[in-house]
């Protein structure tokens, strides 16, 4: 009988549990959530600096989708909940420390400011609308006179918003592939993206489908940045996070990321926007597609890839 001696059982399959706590719901949530960012954002931005007849898509239609898109995402937080009937909870207090907390006391700001925004341009995009109700009318001039402010309000609301979102998951320190600072600042950008591309998409001037391609062009370059020093900073850093970065260098992830996320979803829209603003007549529909789909896909992978992450080391045999 030949004998063995087993001086760890990390070898054994299944040995080392791996949670899978959250589904699709989460993942579409940040998507949305990043979307919503970008299109306030620069609904408030060009709104202040008095272009809103300029770019009327961005200031005066996009916002129109803020409050559905965000109670899609909403609800999709509300599935994720084991507890549903408690979630009021959230709101019984405020915790700083909590990037949860800051999430949950964001939305329950940002939604209803949401909806009030696009009213101020309701009459114009849509004309027969309830024309003879005072109410509506009276709500209007209310948030016309407040516009300003609301705006500003937006600049800052929409930068927590999409930030927030890589910062609820870099909190999770046992999760290595969450565990960094560039998380944050990735989500933000790419939400940012995924505004532009939307706005991209509903309007139907050329100056500004030109001026939020160039936009567009500049956050995707820094995306493109931030997502090099995110993996550069893994494989710099400890074991563990060498090993979280190894899921997309060679691992399971590998293939779907650099495919989908950062060559389909980063790379050819830059260079499509690129030859459309050297004078190439190209559909610009196409590269805000992808920009769309490759933030969606980002999420998902992220999500899930983290979720695989773990703070085990590997011992030699």
């Amino acid at each position: 009988m030949k004998e063995i001696q087993i001086t760890s059982g990390r070898m054994n399959p299944g040995i080392d549990p791996v949670l899978h706590a959250w589904g699709w719901e989460i993942p579409l949530y940040l998507f949305i959530g990043g979307l919503v960012a970008g299109i306030l954002f620069f609904a408030a931005l060009f709104y202040l600096r008095n272009e809103g007849e300029k770019y009327k898509a961005a200031v005066k239609i996009a916002p129109l989708f803020a409050p559905p898109l965000l109670a899609i995402g909403l609800f999709a937080l509300f599935l994720d909940l084991s507890h549903k009937l408690y979630f009021w909870r959230l709101y019984t207090t405020i915790r700083l420390e909590s990037p949860m907390s800051w999430g949950a006391w964001t939305l329950l700001i940002v939604f209803p400011l949401s909806v009030l925004w696009p009213l101020q341009f309701i009459r114009e995009i849509f004309p027969n609308l309830l024309k003879d109700w005072k109410l509506l009318d009276d709500v209007i001039a209310l948030v016309k006179k407040f516009a300003k402010p609301l705006a500003w309000a937006f600049i800052l609301l929409s930068v927590v918003l999409g930030m927030y979102t890589g910062i609820l998951l870099s909190a999770f320190n046992a999760r290595p592939f969450w565990n960094t600072s560039v998380l944050g600042m990735l989500f933000l950008v790419s939400g940012f993206s995924t505004g532009t591309a939307f706005i991209i998409l509903l309007s139907k001037d050329h100056h500004e489908r030109q001026l939020f391609s160039k936009i567009d062009m500049g956050l995707i370059a820094t995306e493109i940045f931030l997502i090099i020093h995110m993996f550069m900073g893994f494989l710099a850093s400890t074991q563990v996070q060498e090993q979280a970065a190894k899921l997309f260098l060679g691992g399971p992830y590998t293939a779907v990321f650099w495919t989908f996320v950062f060559t389909l979803g980063l790379v050819v829209p830059l260079i499509v926007e690129l030859l459309e603003w050297r004078g190439w007549k190209v559909p610009i529909a196409v590269p805000a597609w992808l920009v769309l789909i490759g933030g969606l896909i980002l999420r998902f992978i992220v999500v899930d890839a983290g979720q695989s992450s773990r703070w085990l080391y590997r011992f030699m045999k």
